[in-house]
């Protein structure tokens, strides 16, 4: 009898389990002051690899940010730094391509909304990658079954109210042009500075 108990408890547990395992899509999207890889050592996936490839393949033209302005990337938010080290850099964001996937809900690796920089000591602008971005409730509201990914990688979730004054969103960093310890999708970069850059920081 106790052994039969037993393993019916071990079976509601187990059930327990996966029940939580396959909870509401949206808990799965990474949290949005997540300092850590989603792999062990930081090692990368093919997909993970082919993503980055992807963007530094689309990006590399904006290595020079006279090319991303007239794509029609604008700095948004100033030069942001990190909540305890580190910083995300600046934000050169196309508003027509944050518009279109807000409305359309069709995620392409090779028109990221945002292209980031972090200002250098001689005055420029050295590339860091790229940020995907869409609005959480655009996105829910086409996707019930959970937040965007990547080629597998999950955005992270800013909740409302939030420092940059936007709606709840889905991002996505990544680290193409200067390799981050913490991993290559991760929100912070250790290794950027806002220092250097002669305006308005955002904290």
């Amino acid at each position: 009898m106790k052994v039969k108990q037993f393993v019916t408890k071990f079976l509601y547990s187990m059930i327990a389990l996966i029940l939580l395992s396959a909870g509401s899509g949206r808990a799965l999207a990474q949290g949005a002051h997540s300092h850590t890889s989603t792999m062990q050592n930081n090692e990368l996936t093919p997909n993970q690899k082919n993503l980055i490839k992807i963007v530094r393949d689309s990006t590399e033209r904006f290595k020079d940010v006279a090319e991303a302005e007239r794509a029609h990337y604008h700095l948004l938010f100033g030069c942001v730094s990190g909540p305890d080290s580190g910083a995300m850099g600046l934000h050169f964001t196309n508003m027509d391509l944050l518009d279109e996937i807000n409305k359309t809900g069709v995620l392409d690796a090779t028109r990221p909304q945002i292209v980031i920089y972090e200002p250098t000591s001689d005055g420029r602008l050295r590339l860091l990658g790229a940020d995907y971005l869409v609005f959480a409730d655009a996105w829910d509201a086409k996707h019930p079954e959970g937040p965007p990914q990547l080629m597998g990688q999950f955005f992270h979730l800013f909740e409302k109210p939030n420092r940059f004054g936007l709606p709840a969103f889905y991002t996505l960093h990544v680290w193409a042009w200067k390799d981050n310890p913490n991993g290559a999708f991760v929100n912070w970069h250790p290794n950027v500075s806002c220092e250097q850059f002669i305006g308005k920081t955002s904290e």
